[in-house]
């Protein structure tokens, strides 16, 4: 099979789903679109502007996810305070950081060479700046309902370093619905004639909740976690392959499957 036969299936909100096909396609790739999350606006702003007042009093905001940054600068008073000192996971959420304003060199990001981006690796980076009292916003997503939801690893690692954290959710995340072309897509997926692109568990639960009954062992998958690969590998995909989620590496992953 050459490269550019490849069908990959990109996975991510559909927002954010747009930049991965561009640098895919522009490999040679035949990427496509199925989000396996949709985002939702919160019933009520109130709390994200509120947070916004709080600001002064914080020595970090910890986003989650570029959605995260642009709903909370969504809410952005006109006499907003300084930003404080902004974490990120991951480079797409760094970017979504600059072009909502924030400096350079006030955003915290695992570093490429890491090899890893997610919580523990940016806590590495930031652990000096949580003193004892210090306080930090987690700007996070929240289910269907707006509750708060995802790890809470970094929240312990914070209370643990004797500071708190407060925690606000910008957006909902809800289950997908499949129109025909989508359920098409996901049973080419299913039978192994695409390869499944990754980076989410929640979105590995959603699939194998629309489609019961479907047997993933055809199935062929990169994810960007350890902890994404053993949930697709725990639905029952027969070839997981690990990548981190840069060009670079997701390009080379995918080849490797082809």
């Amino acid at each position: 099979m050459s490269v550019s036969a490849t069908r990959v299936i990109v996975t991510r909100p559909a927002r954010e789903a747009n930049r991965w096909i561009v640098d895919l396609q522009g490999a040679g790739l035949d990427a496509v679109a199925l989000p396996l999350i949709d985002i939702a606006p919160v019933a009520d702003a109130a709390p994200l502007r509120a947070a916004w007042s709080r600001l002064a009093g914080c020595a970090a905001v910890m986003f989650v996810s570029a959605t995260a940054v642009d709903e909370f600068f969504r809410q952005r008073p006109a006499n907003a305070p300084t930003m404080p000192r902004c974490w990120a996971t991951g480079l797409g959420t760094a970017r979504a950081l600059r072009l909502a304003g924030v400096a350079p060199a006030a955003i915290d990001v695992p570093a490429a060479a890491s090899g890893s981006f997610d919580s523990e690796a940016l806590w590495l980076q930031v652990r000096p700046q949580v003193t004892p009292g210090a306080r930090v916003l987690i700007v996070r997503g929240g289910d269907a309902a707006g509750h708060a939801a995802g790890r809470d690893w970094l929240a312990h690692e914070i209370a643990a370093a004797q500071a708190s954290y407060d925690t606000v959710v910008a957006y909902r995340r809800v289950p997908p619905s499949f129109d025909g072309a989508a359920l098409a897509l996901a049973a080419e997926g299913a039978a192994g004639r695409a390869i499944w692109l990754f980076s989410s568990s929640e979105a590995i639960g959603n699939l194998r909740r629309a489609l019961p009954g479907t047997g993933w062992h055809a199935g062929r998958a990169v994810a960007t976690h350890a902890r994404i690969a053993e949930a697709a590998r725990a639905t029952g995909f027969g070839t997981v392959v690990l990548s981190q989620p840069l060009k670079e590496a997701l390009v080379a992953s995918i080849e490797s499957l082809a």
